[in-house]
């Protein structure tokens, strides 16, 4: 079983795919021919370079391919009052005394650095399938947890605006 995409991240990954082999891929391939054409390639930085970044974009391709043979296709299967993918929610953290929002996302998409989170997420994981109202208990380890309470659920699209993480 592979990652657990939406259609749009799928979508998303094929565009990168078809990028960087119908239009990086050529150019680099360039490249290469321009650096070989320069004489002895023992001393030959450029001709280095352009074989790396030719190396660098075909294994880019061939990951790439791999995660969307093996990926599985996700939909959120929650009703619009409940947290679910592609769901805006802000809660209370009654540690801390504060609201933070998030996005639940798939987890190609995740960044906790940008509040989106995943639902595979210790928070993601605590908040999936609640109301507001709820109060939830997010179990980060065996000697760490805390609560949150659910204060607002909104629905976003799933426009395939949020970038994907490189791996």
């Amino acid at each position: 079983m592979g990652m657990k995409l939406t259609k749009s991240d799928i979508k998303k990954i094929e565009e990168e795919i078809t990028y960087r082999t119908n239009e990086l891929q050529p150019k680099l391939l360039e490249e290469l021919s321009e650096a070989r054409a320069q004489g002895d390639l023992s001393e030959n930085f450029e001709y280095a370079m352009a074989k790396r970044a030719n190396r660098q974009n075909r294994s880019r391709i061939s990951y790439l391919e791999g995660i969307v043979r093996n990926a599985t296709v996700i939909e959120d299967d929650t009703a619009s009052d409940e947290v679910g993918l592609n769901k805006r929610v802000t809660i209370f953290t009654e540690d801390e005394k504060q609201e933070e929002t998030y996005k639940i996302v798939s987890s190609i998409r995740s960044s906790s650095l940008e509040n989106r989170i995943s639902p595979e997420s210790p928070l993601g994981k605590a908040l999936m399938h609640h109301k507001v109202g709820d109060r939830v208990q997010v179990v980060v380890n065996e000697q760490f947890s805390y609560y949150a309470v659910i204060r607002k659920i909104e629905t976003v699209e799933d426009d395939g605006s949020d970038p994907l993480r490189q791996f």
